[in-house]
């Protein structure tokens, strides 16, 4: 098991925005499909910056829930579009964490 984090940066002064547009649309879209969000966040010294944390049993599963969120016609013809113009897509980044043995998250 393993966890994503995704820290995305929102269009100058758009954070608000995005953070209703991932709250309103995305998590329960990419939930409806499979994909388990565990944490959404704001971040607190950065005006327009955004984390969320996605886990994932293996790569077998991320790659299946990933394909069943980013292949779906609902995605590439509304919730992408929307999200590209809400984020800065080229200051995204995403690392693979592991829990350690003592972490309450494994």
């Amino acid at each position: 098991m393993y966890y994503e984090i995704r820290r995305y940066q929102a269009q100058p002064g758009r954070r608000d925005d995005w953070v209703r547009y991932m709250e309103d649309v995305v998590i329960p879209f990419q939930a409806s499909l499979g994909m388990d969000v565990t944490a959404s966040f704001v971040d607190a010294e950065d005006e327009d910056g955004y984390v969320w944390v996605r886990r994932f049993e293996d790569e077998a599963q991320s790659e299946a829930v990933s394909a069943a969120v980013y292949q779906h016609d609902r995605w590439k013809n509304e919730i992408g579009p929307a999200v590209h113009g809400l984020l800065i897509p080229e200051k995204s980044v995403v690392t693979k964490v592991l829990p350690t043995p003592a972490s309450s998250l494994k």
